[in-house]
This record gives C-alpha cells, sequence and structure tokens, in this order.
C-alpha cells in the first residue's frame, strides 16, 4: 500500500513539474492588447475581402476597385521600406495605417450596400462565373493572388458580367446562341489566367 501511494505521489510530481516546460513549447497567443501589425492589417482585410466575393456581398467590380487600392498601398509600403533598409518608420506605419483604415471602411460599405453578385445562377454563363468568382476567393484567402493580380483579374471579370447585362438587355433578358460562344470563350482566357496568378511566383 505505501509502494503504491509513492509511486502515485511521485507521478504527480512528475507531471507538476513538466507542465511549465509544456505550456512553454506551445504556440504564442496574439496580445489583444497590441494594436495588429501592417502584415496583419493586410491579411485581415483580405480575408474580408475574400469572404465578401465568395458570399456575393462584393461584385467583381468592387473587388477589382478594392483589390487595387490594396496594390498601391502595397506599392508605397514597398518603397518606403526601400528608403529605410527594410524598416517602415513611425511615419510610414502611421501614414500606412490611415490607408488602411480609409480601405478598411470601404470593404465595410461594398459589403453591405445593394450591389451584390448572384451566387446561385441557374444559367451555364452564370454558373462558370460563379465558379471563378470561387477560385479567386480561394487564391485572395491563401495569399496565391496578389493584391494587383486579384485587381486585374476581377476587372476582366467585371467586364464580362458588363457585356453579359448589355446583350441580355438588348434580347429580352437571353442570350443568342453566339453570345454565349463568345463569353465562354472569354471565360475561358478568364479561367486559364485565374490557373496562372494562383500558380506563377507572386503571393501575397
Amino acid at each position: 500500500m505505501i509502494k503504491q501511494l509513492k509511486s502515485v505521489f511521485f507521478t504527480a510530481t512528475l507531471a507538476s513539474l513538466m507542465l511549465p516546460a509544456v505550456a512553454q513549447t506551445g504556440q504564442p497567443t496574439a496580445d489583444p492588447a497590441k494594436p495588429a501589425t501592417i502584415n496583419q492589417r493586410k491579411e485581415n482585410q483580405q480575408d474580408r475581402i475574400a469572404n465578401g466575393v465568395q458570399s456575393g456581398q462584393l461584385t467583381a467590380g468592387e473587388t477589382a476597385n478594392l483589390e487595387k487600392k490594396e496594390a498601391t498601398v502595397n506599392a508605397e509600403e514597398r518603397d518606403m521600406r526601400k528608403l529605410d533598409s527594410g524598416h517602415l518608420t513611425t511615419a510610414d506605419r502611421k501614414t500606412l495605417n490611415q490607408q488602411q483604415n480609409q480601405l478598411s471602411n470601404q470593404i465595410y460599405k461594398d459589403k453591405h450596400n445593394a450591389a451584390v453578385q448572384n451566387t446561385n445562377p441557374k444559367s451555364e454563363v452564370g454558373k462558370r462565373a460563379e465558379n471563378q468568382q470561387d477560385r479567386v476567393a480561394q487564391g485572395i484567402r491563401s495569399g496565391q493572388m496578389t493584391a494587383g493580380e486579384a485587381a486585374h483579374v476581377e476587372k476582366n471579370e467585371a467586364n464580362i458580367n458588363k457585356e453579359i447585362r448589355n446583350d441580355r438587355a438588348a434580347n429580352g433578358g437571353k442570350l443568342t446562341g453566339a453570345e454565349k460562344a463568345q463569353v465562354n470563350r472569354q471565360q475561358n482566357r478568364e479561367s486559364r489566367q485565374i490557373y496562372h496568378t494562383k500558380h506563377n511566383a507572386s503571393h501575397q
């Protein structure tokens, strides 16, 4: 009985000594008291854009505009770092945070306005467009597509959508066989462009 008690005591003591070591090897958690870094904010805003594309809250045109602005902020950050041996000054951080605040507000407005992308289309053309938007959203979220690449792809997508709307308006809400063939060719090019941008060397 005494041997069993000693064994239990020894096991409990050993476990208590190991706990601090185990705790130290865990991943550090983000400190909510600290403000987000420039890179954390960029990633967060890209995730918000990706979610908006996936849900249909952001149209292709809105996404192109947001990603163009994001690409401009990224380019400015790169230029700032070049001037200071890879670092950002306090003034640089303040400027970038102000720009990211403006972009954050724009993302919110675009996601909560009346303009939406159809996420449950019935036509073959619409289903292809929805599929390609899903691929773009995944590329933005994963970082496979840079902001500049996403802006370019979504601008093309917006142009195709506009052409479809104009064709439908001219034909009582329908597309002719020739118009469907033309849109499919454009969507094929767009599909290849999405693949290329997601598999090249550029990453966000």
